[in-house]
């Protein structure tokens, strides 16, 4: 009588002697999570169309001169406070004006930037995922450890290049708005800028870009 020899697993063919048959075919494995092309950020030639057909997975990002930039996951701070004064707006703001958040506003073709809330134009369609400036009001920012410098320097810098009027910049811990608007006067190098026009802890009362009396406890978690 013929016998076949048992089926062995690895460990227990190699003890014996066998060797396990090896396929020809490859392995399949599942896709890595999306990141940019590092010749292309070395090169930094992504463009606004790029942006508009990364895939589903693609992370939070922003395109600064034509290089993609991961953004930090945001804090459950910080997205309280976005979340209390985007309520705060849309129940304010008069109807000429929308209040969103987490859209991209393109400032260039190699350039787009995400507020963490904006008020812009109420006509626009609501399957745009980038706003002109143009249609932009107001940009505010909250500031984040991770985030500082770019959050203080170089969107407002970027946000009023772009001709938006007004910018709001929100530190935590504790809570303190402080509101800009375009000055009419430029930079010692020529360049738009904003110039502070009221900062409180407490309360903030402003006329633009609309009637506004803020408590700050009102945005505060």
């Amino acid at each position: 009588m013929t016998c076949q020899p048992d089926r062995m697993t690895g460990s227990a063919a190699a003890e014996r002697g066998y060797a396990e048959p090896v396929s020809a075919e490859p392995i399949p494995t599942p896709p890595g999570p999306w990141c940019p092309d590092p010749m292309r950020q070395q090169r930094a030639d992504y463009t606004l169309e790029d942006l508009l057909t990364l895939p589903d997975d693609a992370p939070r990002v922003e395109l600064v001169d034509g290089v993609i930039q991961v953004t930090p996951s945001p804090t459950l701070g910080h997205q309280d406070i976005s979340f209390l004064l985007r309520l705060w707006l849309h129940t304010r703001a008069p109807r000429r004006l929308r209040v969103a958040q987490d859209v991209g506003v393109t400032l260039a073709r190699n350039t787009s930037r995400r507020p963490d809330v904006l008020l812009c134009r109420a006509d626009l369609s609501s399957n745009v995922s980038e706003v002109a400036p143009a249609a932009v009001v107001l940009a505010v920012e909250i500031v984040s450890p991770g985030t500082r410098r770019v959050d203080r320097f170089a969107k407002p810098a970027e946000y009023a290049a772009a001709g938006i009027p007004f910018f709001w910049r929100i530190e935590q811990d504790p809570v303190h708005l402080y509101a800009y608007r375009l000055s009419e006067r430029p930079s010692p190098g020529g360049e738009r800028q904003y110039e502070l026009v009221a900062d409180s802890a407490e309360l903030i009362e402003l006329t633009d870009p609309f009637d506004i009396k803020l408590p700050i406890s009102e945005i505060t978690p």
